[in-house]
């Protein structure tokens, strides 16, 4: 019944007249189309035919009097002054709850080989958040699977959180960890601008068969146009709206927004922004807020988007561009560090230098208790590491460094536990902050 229903929206969908115009000049990988203002707008797609019978596509960046900016998806190889050009009218994507377990591309076509149904709604690709004040407020804790994340970095539903990382820290890792073990009807993973070559190995190995189970994955290659690359996140985010709206509890997880920002600069820039901040046009900050403001808490009677977006720091600078846009609309921030990643404890999560914003209202009064003293004996190990490692620091001159300095080994390996409970994973906190006894005076 879904199928035939799908189709009758399919029909419903038909265009009653089709309008096309005519290459005018190519330049700097734009393709100007004359003959199609009035009818086209920011964001249609339009077509032109190759000398080889197949179709290039394209998007509209740019409208001038009498002419249409066009950024094709591929070479202008074979495209000349005077070709045809079809206004195809802006996107549309129908996500269906069979997509689950599925592989698709930006444009909601199977990147697996089977056939994909098409759902009953069309969805544009850059819809409005819910209304802020008719939103609900952030829910329950969240189990993860993952005793740090459980206790001292707590996720709960409907929160946004950051991942931010340097390549081959463990990023894609942890996502996959949190894609199988946190507590969701649904998980949409966003993967922009990925290896072509690990695209199979993500599903089949890193997310494995448990983690498809109930995932929609949406992927766009490194190789690409920046069309793709922008239009993945978009379409992620749309699938997940759809399973809120259906009342679900969706994990949305993105890998990785910088990818996401780096594609709209190259659009951008090419449709004549002007770069401004450290390289990224203007219009950045509100790409990236407006996606983020997408996902969250839903509209009463409604489901939740709980949102992990991860983005890439070249050498821990959580200042640069997108990190610092990014950081300012989330719920929470989890940094990955190479100098832990490097002396292999996995998940490679500085404590520090991370926060949840659910705290303190996620946890109970003792459960506070034990996160502040967690954090209170690493700080202070951290202030005096350089010393103690250099062996300048003596046993006896300062009782709290002395406590912080034994209790520390438990609690490093505390933050690398496994704990399929939230009450397990606060007692195996206890247990690192008890430590082992003081060593007797000599």
């Amino acid at each position: 019944m879904e199928r035939f229903e799908a189709l009758a929206e399919q029909i419903r969908q038909l265009r009653m007249a089709r309008h096309f115009g005519q290459i005018y000049a190519i330049q700097g990988g734009l393709v100007q189309v004359v003959g199609l203002v009035g009818h086209a707008s920011v964001g249609d797609r339009v077509s032109f035919p190759l000398p080889s019978g197949d179709l290039l596509f394209g998007e509209v960046v740019a409208l001038q009097a009498r002419l249409a900016a066009v950024l094709p998806d591929g070479p202008v190889d074979g495209l000349a002054i005077g070709l045809q050009a079809e206004l195809l009218g802006a996107p549309r994507l129908a996500p269906a709850d069979s997509w689950i377990g599925r592989v698709i591309d930006p444009f909601g076509q199977p990147l697996d080989g089977r056939p994909l149904a098409q759902g009953r709604v069309q969805r544009g690709f850059r819809t409005p958040p819910p209304p802020a004040a008719t939103r609900k407020r952030l829910g329950a804790r969240l189990g993860t699977g993952l005793a740090v994340f459980d206790t001292l970095l707590p996720l709960v539903r409907g929160q946004r959180m950051g991942l931010f990382a340097g390549s081959g820290v463990g990023k894609s890792t942890l996502l996959s960890a949190l894609a199988r073990g946190v507590a969701a009807d649904v998980v949409v993973i966003a993967l922009i601008g990925e290896r072509g070559r690990e695209l199979r190995e993500f599903i089949e190995e890193v997310l494995g068969p448990e983690g498809m189970a109930r995932a929609v994955v949406v992927a766009a290659t490194s190789d690409q146009s920046p069309l793709m690359r922008r239009r993945c996140a978009w379409s992620a985010m749309t699938v997940a709206e759809h399973f809120r709206d259906r009342g679900h509890h969706v994990l949305f997880l993105a890998d990785s927004i910088t990818r996401f920002a780096e594609a709209h600069r190259e659009i951008a820039l090419t449709a004549g922004e002007s770069p401004s901040y450290r390289g990224f046009p203007p219009s950045t900050s509100h790409l990236i807020m407006s996606l983020a403001e997408r996902s969250g808490p839903g509209p009463e009677g409604a489901g939740d988007i709980t949102a992990i977006f991860s983005v890439l720091v070249a050498g821990s600078d959580m200042e640069e561009p997108v990190a610092d846009i990014l950081r300012g609309v989330l719920d929470g921030h989890v940094v990955l560090d190479r100098a832990i990643a490097e002396r292999g404890r996995f998940p490679a999560v500085d404590v520090l230098r991370s926060v949840s914003r659910s705290l303190p209202h996620a946890a109970t009064g003792s459960e506070n208790a034990l996160i502040g003293r967690a954090r209170a004996m690493l700080g202070t190990y951290a202030e005096s590491e350089l010393m103690i490692r250099a062996g300048l620091y003596a046993a006896g001159s300062d009782p709290r460094l002395d406590e912080a300095v034994r209790l520390y080994p438990g609690l490093d390996a505390f933050v690398s536990r496994t704990s399929p409970e939230i009450a397990q994973s606060f007692g195996l906190l206890a247990q690192a902050l008890s430590g082992p006894p003081p060593k007797a005076a000599a």
